[in-house]
């Protein structure tokens, strides 16, 4: 029995803030599992691990780390997965949630990821994202198994989209979700253009890692889209620095957000401020704050910032909350 660690992250937000570890385990040899599939029709596919001769039309994909929720998403049904947070699957919408729970889970949140297992399930295809520091540790092993396309932490979002529709022959979709994509952008940017080109907007946050007594000004993520999709003048880190969203701000300094006209705040699907928020907005500093008492604090939905479909959830919240805003 052999066992090899790796990291696993969850979504943009998370990955910055957060990691947690996850171990390929394997008894005897790593002997090849693919048969006479590499007899098969193929293409080529490009990925940080180089040119990936894969299936034509995969059937019995495997998704690991990062690909597990983006690839349902876009209308994939993989027979094998790696377990997501609870907080994941609570946002995911019940047809997707029924895809993840009807394949098989070849690891757990944290825990492991059993390459016997695994290879039982037979996969045609293997997507795989976590920390690049890692491929060289267990790249191998993977690409035994099956063609296994991966890609590290810094792929940009919608780029590994795209990336995971072609390998899962899942593009038609893809095509879909792109289109409604530009379509709710450009509602928005039509219909509010005026506010959003005579309001600075702060969008501020904190998860149940922060520090308590702690916020953060998040400019990764959701903010990420709606400063750089819908073009809110949003505060971003200087190019080169760390995200903003990295630093731990104390409630003290609350009282700095009443240079913005607009603060936005996270909320769960019922509109209620997320549970680790709740502290936030129970400081007499936070009530007292300009937008605040003016009604010009907006709760803004954000599943995750993964894929499309919860992409285009936030910004029918963000598109919501706009219509809200009362004159200045």
């Amino acid at each position: 029995m052999s066992s090899t660690p790796i990291t696993r992250r969850g979504t943009a937000l998370a990955a910055a803030l957060l990691s947690t570890s996850l171990v390929l385990t394997a008894c005897g040899g790593d002997g090849d599992a693919t048969g006479d599939k590499a007899d098969a029709e193929t293409r080529s596919v490009k990925a940080e691990n180089g040119t990936v001769k894969i299936p034509a039309d995969p059937r019995r994909i495997v998704t690991i780390g990062n690909t597990n929720l983006p690839f349902i998403d876009l209308g994939g049904k993989p027979v094998g997965v790696t377990e997501v947070s609870n907080s994941e699957l609570d946002v995911l919408p019940q047809e997707q949630k029924t895809t993840y729970e009807a394949a098989e889970v070849i690891g757990s949140n944290g825990g492991e990821v059993d390459l016997e297992k695994l290879a039982a399930l037979k996969p045609d295809l293997i997507l795989v994202q976590f920390h690049s520091n890692d491929w060289g540790k267990v790249g191998k092993r993977l690409e035994s198994i099956a063609p296994t396309v991966y890609w590290g932490l810094d792929t940009e979002w919608k780029a590994l989209a795209d990336a995971i529709a072609k390998a899962g022959n899942v593009t038609d979709e893809l095509g879909r979700q792109k289109a409604e994509f530009k379509e709710k952008v450009g509602k928005i940017q039509e219909t509010y253009g005026k506010t959003i080109a005579d309001t600075s907007f702060v969008d501020v946050s904190r998860g149940d890692w922060s520090d308590p007594g702690t916020f953060y000004i998040a400019d990764i993520g959701c903010s990420e889209i709606a400063r750089d999709d819908i073009g809110l003048d949003l505060p971003e880190a200087a190019e080169g620095k760390d995200p903003l969203a990295y630093e731990s701000l104390p409630f003290e300094q609350i009282g700095e957000l009443s240079k913005y006209d607009v603060i936005t705040y996270p909320v769960d699907a019922e509109g209620p401020p997320t549970e680790p928020f709740v502290p936030v907005t129970k400081t007499n500093t936070w009530k007292a704050l300009p937008a605040v008492s003016s009604g010009r604090a907006l709760g803004l939905f954000c599943p995750s910032n993964n894929s499309y479909g919860p992409v285009l959830q936030y910004l029918d919240s963000l598109d919501r909350a706009l219509a809200t805003l009362p004159p200045k």
